[in-house]
């Protein structure tokens, strides 16, 4: 049975299609067609017509066309467009020409980086002429380092590896820098948020060596859809860039399937687990031998999920092995091993985390189907993405859960369909990751007086790093003198450089994985059970201070999620506007977390069996964040009772969380709220969303302007849910929110949009 039997079947299904809020086809689309610059070197022109490429799709040519101007570039089209031969083509065709020249490609991760070297030295090979293409980062042998720092023509690293094994250790990467003709940043939309703000920096840094070496690279950046990819672009590169946009990729018919699953408890508003009912459709196809991919939002889902499946395909009497998970937190050669069986067919479905959104070739696959909202509509779009090539018919079932902003996105088809994409936000001037990259900028060249940085003026922090004796001022210059080496105490991804490394005691102490240190108190807590490659380990120790959790393989029915406790002071106030009934504000405040204790909950019926407290230290961070408060006489005027506001502001305070991401392209972990009854800043009644990061990203300044638009959507969603007193759909169960939640949170929001009387 092929994919159009399967979803013909699913069509005639009452069951099925009573939960589908939206079965859109989108056609099959044409190719846009173009002729090769007549600039190519007839070499590669021959090569790229023996592998097909006659033409270039109308995107590429005009990538082409606006790089040999001497334009920077950033080349914004779908997932399988093509992307890759807008900057090998004029990279390539220059290294041919100028045998000195040189190139740097920058991929988010080690695997994209592996993944598009195989498909550059295929190239290199047809072409027969020694172009060296060469990947460094951490897995390249000491014995290969120098022969790439000397010869490499093209040289394939990540943003971490550049950090800490190219920028600090130019003077051996001088033939590099002095010959720089090309900068490739691929897959931009991911450098975003906190990861994105420390890219920024890494390349002003990068920049600025090659400022010294009078080397000017062009940028050749490429990106998935994002409502403003050349403001992004801009603030990562610090430069003017020229979009391209014009997609002249063929797409094969893709069926994008909105399902809702049925609800199981109307007056609390339970609806079928997300995990059970991605499950159960995965397994249809997965029945049909229809190669499928099933994305989960956190680690745990992930790993939840394959243990389903796998149950799934001993039932159907088949090899386990055909269902596999995707995670960071595997093991590298784990990782290759399943890319590889999925690209020969072995293995028939894959679960992972948006670790495969990005363009890793793992071949031509059939469905996607993700187990909840993805968290932007940008992800979305490349989840589904991964389904289907070229003329290929293909499916992407989006399955919501019961959060929030599932249920207002599954509900309203036509605002996903039509809404573009969210902005993708950077904070470089980041005080915190600002200073960071000044001090690695400063080992690697000493700053000039007037110099500049990303920001008009650096002059204040340098003289701070004098005081501190970390930089000398001589005769104009300011010079590194700390012993210390500053990129390796600067992590890109994280609050902390270090991981937390797990450790399986019943098996001679092998490490089976590693987690971040800031998420590690959540996860791998003393009683937690962690789950890899759906094997089951109970952590018996978590060593804080040497970043080790020892656990052992056990085989329980069920799983752990941890619950912590938040207090939030405010230190400083950016921005502030007086309401009619309130005030809204932004700035400066103080995040104290600290982990209490864990749940656990069966598998397939998720109910909570049992509890245990977590004995952990209590973590602090200075971060931003946006507010709003209530006036209490508008409280009480609302009829709000004193008993019933702290649930309506939880109430308010979930949903708003949720909403946020509709307008922000921020990830799940990088905003959290609290809310307070009486705030000690004010002493009113006060909602707070901060960034959950050191210093904070910029998002709190953009929810700041979008204060009227958040409440609005926050009032749409809970007006047409249909629960009576809250449910996870909406703000929240009516047992976090109490009775009153629903309708308090309604109050609360007619307070803060009032207008005041003129």
């Amino acid at each position: 049975m092929n994919l159009e039997q399967v979803l013909d079947s699913l069509r005639s299904s009452r069951r099925f299609m009573r939960c589908v809020t939206e079965w859109r086809e989108i056609p099959p689309r044409e190719a846009a067609l173009e002729q090769l610059p007549d600039w190519v070197d007839n070499r590669l022109r021959t090569v790229l017509r023996k592998r097909g490429i006659e033409q270039l799709f109308s995107h590429q040519r005009a990538a082409l066309d606006l790089l040999d101007a001497g334009k920077d570039i950033i080349v914004v089209t779908p997932t399988a467009s093509g992307k890759t031969l807008c900057y090998n083509v004029p990279v390539l065709n220059t290294v041919l020409t100028d045998r000195d020249a040189r190139a740097l490609y920058i991929f988010p991760t080690k695997a994209l980086s592996q993944d598009q070297v195989a498909d550059l030295h295929a190239l290199v090979t047809a072409l027969g002429e020694d172009i060296r293409t060469y990947t460094y980062d951490g897995d390249t042998p000491s014995s290969a380092r120098k022969a790439i720092r000397h010869s490499g023509h093209i040289v394939v690293t990540n943003p971490d590896m550049l950090h800490t094994g190219i920028l600090p250790h130019h003077t051996k990467w001088i033939k590099l820098f002095e010959k720089l003709r090309y900068v490739v940043i691929d897959e931009l939309h991911h450098y975003r948020g906190v990861f994105g703000s420390h890219v920024a920096n890494v390349l002003r840094r990068l920049s600025r060596l090659c400022e010294f070496y009078n080397s000017s690279p062009q940028f050749i950046c490429c990106s998935a859809t994002i409502a403003n990819p050349v403001e992004l672009a801009e603030k990562t590169l610090a430069r003017p860039v020229t979009l391209v946009d014009n997609n002249g990729a063929p797409s094969g018919q893709k069926h994008f399937i909105l399902y809702n699953p049925p609800v199981v408890n109307r007056e609390l508003g339970i609806r079928r687990s997300v995990v059970s009912e991605s499950s159960n459709l995965a397994e249809k196809f997965l029945d049909r031998n229809i190669q499928t991919i099933v994305f989960g939002r956190s680690r745990l889902r992930v790993e939840i999920l394959v243990t389903y499946l796998k149950e799934a395909v001993r039932k159907m009497r088949k090899p386990d092995r055909l269902v596999r998970g995707y995670r960071g937190g595997y093991l590298p050669n784990q990782r290759r091993e399943i890319e590889r069986g999925l690209r020969s067919g072995e293995i028939m479905a894959v679960v992972s985390t948006n670790a495969l959104e990005l363009g890793i070739d793992i071949g031509e696959l059939d469905v996607s189907v993700m187990a909840g909202y993805p968290g932007t509509i940008a992800s979305t779009w490349q989840q589904s993405g991964r389904a289907g090539r070229r003329n290929k018919v293909s499916a992407a079932l989006l399955v919501a859960s019961s959060a929030p902003i599932d249920q207002f996105l599954i509900n309203h088809p036509e605002y996903f369909f039509a809404q573009p994409p969210e902005n993708g936000i950077i904070d470089p001037n980041n005080l915190v990751i600002l200073m960071s990259h000044i001090k690695c900028a400063a080992f690697e060249l000493p700053f000039r007086d007037g110099e500049t940085f990303g920001i008009d003026s650096i002059e204040e922090i340098l003289k701070y790093l004098e005081e501190h004796h970390i930089l000398r001022h001589v005769d104009g210059r300011w010079h590194w003198t700390a012993d210390v080496y500053p990129a390796e105490e600067v992590s890109l991804r994280s609050a902390s450089p270090e991981n937390v490394i797990i450790i399986d005691t019943s098996d001679n102490a092998k490490v089976i994985g590693e987690i971040d240190l800031h998420s590690a108190p959540l996860m791998v807590y003393e009683g937690a059970i962690y789950i890899h490659e759906s094997r089951q380990y109970e952590i018996e120790r978590f060593d804080y201070e040497n970043k080790k959790a020892y656990g052992r393989e056990v085989d329980v029915d069920y799983y752990t999620d941890a619950e912590s406790k938040t207090d939030l002071k405010v230190l400083d106030i950016t921005a502030h506007t007086d309401l009619a009934r309130g005030t809204k504000a932004h700035g400066e405040v103080s995040v104290t977390t600290l982990p209490v204790m864990y749940k656990k909950i069966k598998f397939h019926t998720h109910e909570n069996i049992g509890s245990g407290r977590i004995h952990l230290p209590e973590q602090e961070m200075h971060t931003t964040s946006y507010w709003m408060d209530f006036r209490p006489d508008s409280i009480h005027e609302a009829g709000i009772p004193e008993a019933d506001l702290g649930g309506g502001l939880k109430a308010l305070s979930n949903v708003l969380v949720n909403v946020v991401p509709i307008y922000i392209m921020c990830d799940p972990n990088d905003i959290r709220s609290v809310s307070m009854v009486r705030s000690p800043f004010s002493q009113r009644a006060t909602i707070f969303i901060y960034d959950n990061y050191p210093g904070g990203v910029g998002f709190s300044q953009k929810l700041f302007r979008l204060h009227d638009t958040l409440l609005e959507v926050a009032r749409e969603l809970i007006g047409e849910c249909g629960c009576e007193s809250g449910c996870p759909s909406c703000v929240g169960p009516s047992l976090e929110v109490g009775e009153t939640g629903k309708t308090s949170a309604l109050k609360l929001i007619e307070i803060a949009l009032t207008v005041p009387a003129r």
